[in-house]
Formats: structure tokens, C-alpha cells, sequence
């Protein structure tokens, strides 16, 4: 029995206890707010400073942001800037607001060359871009922009801690681009412009000596040889059709064993028919 009421009172005292942690909890939080609140509206830049710089360690920054956009002005050129800058393009950087970071750290590396920050201000300006790069079949303006910018970043702290993932996201940043560029050449083909899809699927071949897409693009080039000779008017039927054989052969060459191979050797098979026809 005493065992039972010794129970009921640990049992009592716990929940006591877990309710006055959860009652400090919301009289600290709500004591932080109305700092804030304070902060947010008073003139004094040094609270706001002082309270900008308490919610940034705690991980908050939006909040961080507010008052910051508010004191900045008045801290360019004083002692204080370097941290607060930073602060600022770290906490843009950190709410994914890659773009205001991305200026934000480029402004800090211009402003603060001499900051023990600036090299992985650099890096993260630049990684701002790569984050904002989309999906390879959408515009790559911002891609283009972070191989720049992770480039120039690569040329100037070629010692970095920060090369290999630099170099990392720059080759992935490149294939992107390499895609981009394989897809709208064989766009042509898709819709039967062949000789365009010809030259653009020669282009990409020359450009991208190393793409893991050369056997696709040599594909839709033999494909448009083709599609090109056996659709053409007579006079010109020999001489398009020799063509595709050469496309033929250079895919052959290139990957004798070509995933492609069973439609490639059947489109073959009607080349040389249409050949023999007309050489007779």
C-alpha cells in the first residue's frame, strides 16, 4: 500500500514538474518576444545590434534579418559593420534567399578584404548561384553564372578547404549545361528539322569530346542522315544516303557493341536496299 502511494506521489510530482518547466518555457519565450518587440521599434541601434546578434547564435533569422535591415545603414563604415555584414549575408544565405545572399557576400568580400571571413564568404556567394541553378531543360542563366563564380572562386583560393566541393559542384554545373546542350540539339531531330539536327549533333560531338552523351548524339545523327535520305527526291537520295552510312560507321566505330545497334543495323538494311536501286 505504501509502495502504491509512494508512486502516486513520484508519478504527482513528476507531472508537477514537467508543467512548471513548461510555464518557464513559455515566460522565457514570451519575454524574448517582447524584447523583440522592443528592439524592433526602439532607435537606439545598439539594442538592435545587441538583439540582432542574440537571435542569429539561437538560429534565428528572419527575425535577425528584420533588425538588421534596420541598423545597416548606420553601421557601414564603423567597427561593428564587418560582424554585422556578415551576420546579415549569412542569415539571408541560411532562409535559402540565395539571391539578396549571394550580393550580400559579394558586398562583404568587397567591402572587408582583409576579413578572417572572406574566403568562405567567397565560397558561399558563389555556391549561392549553384543553388538557384534550375532543372537542365529551363533557362540556365544562373547556372552560367555559378560556373563563373565558382571558377573565379577556384582561381583565387586554389588552397581552399572549400576546393573539392567547389570542384565538386562545378562538374555538376557543367553536365547540366552539357544536357541543356545535347537536348536542344536533338530537339531537331524530334521534329524532323534533319540537317539542323545533323550540324547541331556535329557541334555538340566537337564541343563535349568526352560526354557520356556521345553515343546518343551520334545515334540521332546517323538517325537524321537517315530519316534525311530515305525521304529525299531522287537527285539527291545517293549522296544523303552515303551520308548516313558514314554516320553509320562512325557510331559503329565508336561503340561496336552501341545499345542502339538492332535498329541501327535494321535502318541499315533499307539504306543499302534503297542504294542498290538506284546504282542498278
Amino acid at each position: 500500500m505504501k509502495s502504491k502511494i509512494h508512486e502516486l506521489k513520484n508519478k504527482t510530482n513528476i507531472m508537477v514538474g514537467k508543467k512548471l518547466v513548461s510555464l518557464l518555457l513559455l515566460l522565457v519565450l514570451f519575454a524574448s518576444c517582447s524584447e523583440y518587440q522592443k528592439a524592433l521599434k526602439t532607435e537606439d541601434v545598439a539594442v538592435k545590434f545587441e538583439m540582432a546578434t542574440r537571435l542569429y547564435d539561437a538560429g534565428k533569422y528572419n527575425d535577425a534579418i528584420r533588425l538588421i535591415e534596420q541598423i545597416a545603414p548606420a553601421y557601414r563604415g564603423k567597427p561593428q559593420a564587418e560582424k554585422l555584414f556578415y551576420m546579415f549575408s549569412q542569415s539571408y544565405y541560411k532562409t535559402k534567399q540565395y539571391y539578396l545572399a549571394a550580393y550580400q557576400f559579394e558586398s562583404f568580400v568587397s567591402g572587408y578584404p582583409k576579413s578572417e571571413k572572406i574566403e568562405e564568404s567567397a565560397y558561399l556567394g558563389a555556391k549561392c548561384f549553384s543553388m538557384l541553378s534550375p532543372i537542365y531543360s529551363l533557362d540556365q542563366v544562373d547556372t552560367y553564372k555559378a560556373i563563373d563564380k565558382l571558377q573565379a572562386f577556384i582561381d583565387s583560393y586554389p588552397n581552399s578547404t572549400y576546393l573539392p566541393e567547389a570542384n565538386k559542384t562545378l562538374k555538376v554545373l557543367n553536365e547540366k549545361i552539357e544536357k541543356k546542350v545535347y537536348e536542344n540539339a536533338k530537339q531537331y531531330n524530334t521534329i524532323m528539322e534533319y540537317k539542323a539536327a545533323m550540324v547541331a549533333l556535329d557541334n555538340f560531338v566537337a564541343d563535349y569530346p568526352g560526354t557520356p552523351l556521345k553515343e546518343d548524339a551520334l545515334f540521332y545523327k546517323y538517325d537524321s542522315a537517315y530519316q534525311l535520305g530515305i525521304n529525299s527526291i531522287p537527285a539527291k537520295m545517293e549522296e544523303r544516303l552515303n551520308v548516313a552510312v558514314t554516320a553509320y560507321n562512325s557510331l559503329m566505330k565508336f561503340k561496336p557493341d552501341t545499345k542502339y545497334k538492332k535498329i541501327a543495323d535494321e535502318m541499315m538494311v533499307r539504306i543499302e536496299t534503297d542504294l542498290k536501286k538506284i546504282t542498278k
